[in-house]
């Protein structure tokens, strides 16, 4: 609350538990963070009342696994614990826009990547495994689609919703850049290590109990407020390895 009287007008609400394999070992950690932590932040808001715009960030997952794209007004069907809590946070904060006419807006997104990511997602693990000679580890068959953004696009989307985007609505945030994790594995190979067989850096390793196959969303009430996707995905996911492999693991970051 003390945060809020510093002048606070807008939130956006991008704190949660989000690695999902962690949620099948931790789900009640996931419940505490990313429910508990949303509706003791939106309580806050409500009793400090002066906030113009509440912004609650939320995944691509609750929709759960998919054969065609997903429109904001699509079902909710989270499959894993980590999908069901930012399900469940999304219900807490829709709460609030009905019952206290709390200016809401949630917005549903894809896999990010980028510069200072934590090491247990796929991009930076992955870069940081082939950068020591490692093999990248990939569970189940590897066929698992997901369609990443990279974190730059997701900044310019979230200013645009901040400028026009219209209280009580929902906002995919998304592109079309849809990629087996095994098509992930095949791309940073070919950039860090170009020429080299892809089986002889692979180690495959059981699949988590559940793994949906794919996500896919609409992002056409996104674009219709002025945002579209600017960086190529391949382009991007240089810069990445360049910016690990020059900073990152040059830095003292305990994380490396």
């Amino acid at each position: 609350m003390n945060i809020l009287q510093q002048g606070i007008d807008c939130v956006i609400n991008f704190a949660a538990q989000s690695h999902v394999d962690n949620s099948f070992g931790n789900s009640i950690a996931f419940t505490r963070n990313n429910v508990l932590g949303t509706h003791n932040l939106l309580e806050c808001c409500r009793v400090f009342g002066k906030i113009q715009k509440f912004v609650h960030v939320s995944t691509d997952e609750v929709y759960g696994e998919v054969d065609s794209s997903q429109h904001e007004n699509g079902t909710l069907n989270p499959t894993n614990p980590y999908a069901a809590t930012k399900a469940a946070a999304e219900f807490i904060a829709k709460s609030y826009a009905i019952s206290f006419g709390m200016p809401i807006v949630i917005t549903r997104g894809n896999n990010v990547y980028g510069p200072y990511q934590y090491p247990e997602k796929v991009i930076p693990r992955f870069i940081w495994l082939l950068h020591q000679n490692k093999k990248v580890t990939i569970q189940g068959s590897g066929d698992n689609s997901r369609t990443f953004i990279h974190a730059f696009d997701v900044a310019r989307a979230f200013e645009r919703i901040l400028e026009n985007g219209e209280l009580f609505e929902i906002y995919n945030i998304g592109t079309r850049d849809e990629h087996s994790v095994k098509d992930i594995a095949t791309r940073l190979l070919a950039i860090m290590k170009p020429g080299e067989a892809l089986d002889d850096w692979i180690e495959w390793i059981p699949d988590r109990q559940f793994n949906d196959e794919r996500y896919d969303i609409v992002t056409q009430k996104l674009n219709e407020i002025g945002w579209e996707k600017e960086l190529d995905f391949d382009d991007g996911l240089k810069q990445v390895v360049e910016w690990y492999v020059n900073v990152a693991f040059k830095s003292n970051d305990p994380f490396w």
